[in-house]
């Protein structure tokens, strides 16, 4: 799978008109699920995530996770975090996963972070989204599970 984590003191996401999910300081991820991923994936993201040190603490150093602050995850799917931009003008998605196994692990990984005792707010998986935020840093950061393997 693979996320870009963002640190934000607010963010939110609105479909045809409609807030989907908003959240105060905490961490907008966009995700993917790329071909052949599974829960297992899924959980060792939200693991690693719920322990990212990416917030300031007394003396200003990174060194605080969202869930030390005590803040909220705002998880938008994003299928073209999968885009392969090596040949031509025009990306190609095929390494993302099928959209029924994209929406379950989307779905998924929502609740493992959920799981770790982290509110979560959500996009609506395959909507045209508009996103909203106030990126504090600003602070982002690329996270694939198949990095690790």
């Amino acid at each position: 799978m693979r996320a870009l984590i963002q640190r934000v003191s607010r963010a939110d996401v609105m479909v045809e008109g409609r807030q989907t999910g908003a959240i105060g300081p905490g961490l907008l991820i966009l995700i993917c699920a790329m071909g052949g991923d599974t829960e297992a994936e899924a959980d060792k993201l939200a693991a690693r995530i719920a322990k990212l040190r990416i917030f300031k603490d007394e003396a200003g150093k990174m060194n605080r996770s969202v869930t030390d602050i005590g803040g909220a995850c705002l998880v938008v799917s994003q299928f073209t975090l999968a885009a392969d931009t090596s040949r031509g003008n025009r990306p190609g998605f095929s390494t993302a996963a099928p959209p029924e196994l994209g929406n379950q692990l989307y779905q998924y990984f929502s609740g493992a972070l959920r799981a770790l005792g982290l509110p979560v707010e959500n996009g609506e998986f395959g909507a045209d989204m508009a996103v909203s935020l106030l990126n504090d840093g600003p602070v982002t950061i690329w996270m694939d599970t198949a990095d690790r393997a």
